[in-house]
């Protein structure tokens, strides 16, 4: 039988690290990945997301982040 995943509370605009977002595939987000996928991305706003001063977005900061309202609901 099929396996079903239902994501619970995840809304439709959630951005995710996945293949169209991770271009280099290492499992984060840089600054120029994440101004792909949501062109006004600013560097402020990319050092606020990340709380780790890594200089990548990792899928928890990601989470925070939108549970923070830090990203916007849509893309224009």
């Amino acid at each position: 039988a099929p396996v079903l995943l239902i994501l619970m509370g995840a809304p439709a605009w959630s951005l995710a690290i996945d293949t169209e977002t991770d271009t280099n595939a290492d499992g984060l987000l840089s600054l120029e990945e994440m101004q792909a996928a949501l062109p006004d991305m600013t560097e402020e706003l990319f050092i606020l997301i990340d709380r780790t001063e890594d200089g990548l977005i990792d899928e928890v900061e990601l989470a925070e982040a939108q549970d923070a309202a830090l990203l916007p609901l849509t893309d224009g």
